[in-house]
């Protein structure tokens, strides 16, 4: 493996393995200087390739070490992923969440992380816009469909923002002429929300 990377990339490049396994692959991209992303499905990452790559970080001296003179060093992060927003059939993911599908539109509407925020049907604003998102009773109606079409009695429970909205909902029971007077951009779920 060590050939492999010295002839493929230099100190700095970015290294993925996308079938993690026994995490071999970036651990010898730790000691060569490389940034390295590993991607594992199930348990094998946490029980395995997690403590593996915590020994290399703390000068573990198996492998390529001693010809590499690897003392330690460096740091990753080990991150595990939600559920997915679409399914096999590219259909919104029912088992989806408030938070899960918000973070989503605004990522494809603004290109940047949500963070965390308070649960609210205002998303956020980004360059004079405000995104809303109707969706799995955020407005306190727990039943599956409560809440997620745009009403003017919805519209009156939103957030106020002056200026531009987008906002995402089942349906708008709102003509088009109303739209237009209170600067909304309706976008229907899941037509609209793409994926990436």
């Amino acid at each position: 493996m060590e050939n492999i990377l010295r002839i493929a990339t230099t100190e700095g490049d970015l290294v993925f393995d996308s079938f993690l396994g026994s995490a071999t692959t970036v651990a010898v991209a730790a000691k060569l200087n490389r940034h390295y992303i590993g991607v594992e499905i199930g348990d094998h990452a946490q029980t395995h390739c997690q403590p593996r790559l915590q020994k290399v970080i703390d000068g573990e001296q198996g492998g390529i070490s001693k010809a590499v003179y690897w003392q330690g060093g460096g740091g990753f992060r080990f991150c595990k992923l939600g559920p997915t927003v679409f399914d096999e059939f590219g259909l919104l993911n029912t088992e989806i969440k408030f938070p899960t599908l918000a973070a989503h539109i605004w990522y494809i509407e603004t290109r940047l992380p949500l963070g965390k925020k308070k649960l609210s049907p205002l998303i956020g604003t980004h360059n004079g816009t405000a995104y809303y998102l109707l969706y799995n009773g955020i407005l306190g109606d727990k039943r599956p469909t409560g809440g997620n079409v745009l009403t003017g009695k919805t519209l009156g429970l939103l957030p106020k923002f002056d200026g531009p909205k987008v906002i995402y909902g089942e349906t708008a029971r709102l003509g088009d002429t109303r739209l237009q007077k209170e600067n909304i951009t309706f976008k229907q779920i899941p037509y609209d929300v793409k994926a990436l």
